[in-house]
């Protein structure tokens, strides 16, 4: 019965709605006029929608009849139990933003809710590791672009090529397209001409250098954004592909073992008419022999 349930279409999608309920919810308290108006009724609401995921839970768990421990075989149950869970430790009111943090998790189960998410996700967690990499690729522009321009711009412009740890928060935001020209032009034009009008004693070696600054923040976007970006995309898509395999071959995995047991069935049923068919006419042989015999 309970297996039914936890399985049932109505069940998942009454859970979908409590989920976005509670993240509604979430929302609605970061107004501190209305939740200190509100206080008894948010109250309730959140005890309610925490006894519901406690009692989808046992749903979940008493589904697996004798061994509810089978449950905690999907992640996705671990990270919901782990969510019901910290609700109910024992939190002093002066740690109720910590509180608020943690009913915020709940709005993360809508990964759970949404197969598609799911998709997103297991993709993003298998490309890991090959970003790892390309993030490694990705550091190493950085710092040698960033070292390059500490030498080569660090006089003209203070402000972003003064020491290592500003230019490389700099190329962040070269990389992000976010102003990349303005700094561009500091290094064309010299920063007694350009970007230093508000800190004028700043600039105290102004100096020109169209050919290094086109050539140094044009390749750096290239490489950075063009190439180094859309590598991350590429190992993102491979994952989801990866991904999009594995599930479809669990569909399959499944859809076979329902195909054999189905087989299976069948095969035991026509045992059965075997048997009794074969016990027929064991009962008519038996029955001919003693109607043969002589009185």
């Amino acid at each position: 019965m309970l297996r039914k349930v936890a399985a049932a279409r109505w069940f998942q999608n009454g859970v979908t709605l409590v989920i976005l309920f509670a993240g509604v919810l979430v929302g609605v308290e970061t107004n501190a006029e209305f939740a200190a108006a509100h206080h008894g009724v948010l109250l309730f609401l959140d005890r309610l929608i925490l006894g519901i995921f406690t009692l989808e839970m046992l749903i979940k768990m008493g589904a697996e009849g004798r061994r509810p421990w089978n449950c905690f075989g999907d992640p996705w149950n671990v990270f919901d139990f782990l969510i019901v869970a910290v609700c109910y430790l024992p939190i002093h009111s002066q740690y109720v933003t910590v509180l608020r943090l943690l009913r915020l998790l709940r709005v993360l189960r809508l990964v759970r809710a949404l197969p598609r998410m799911q998709l997103l996700v297991a993709a993003l967690f298998k490309s890991i590791p090959s970003m790892v990499y390309v993030a490694g690729l990705m550091m190493l522009l950085f710092y040698v672009y960033a070292v390059a321009g500490v030498f080569v711009f660090g006089k003209n412009d203070p402000i972003h090529f003064s020491s290592l740890g500003r230019a490389m928060l700099s190329l962040f935001g070269v990389v992000t397209l976010e102003g990349w020209v303005e700094l561009m032009n500091i290094q064309i034009y010299g920063c007694d001409r350009y970007g230093y009008g508000e800190f004028p004693e700043l600039c105290t070696s102004p100096l020109a250098m169209p050919a290094a600054g086109i050539g140094y923040f044009v390749s750096f976007v290239l490489l950075g954004t063009m190439v180094v970006l859309n590598l991350f995309i590429g190992v993102i898509m491979n994952g989801m592909e990866e991904a999009q395999r594995e599930r479809q071959q669990e569909q399959q995995d499944r859809l076979g073992v329902g195909s054999l047991a189905a087989e299976l069935a069948a095969a035991r049923e026509q045992v059965a008419r075997l048997d009794e068919a074969l016990g027929n006419l064991e009962a008519r042989a038996g029955q001919a022999g003693s109607e043969a015999r002589p009185r």
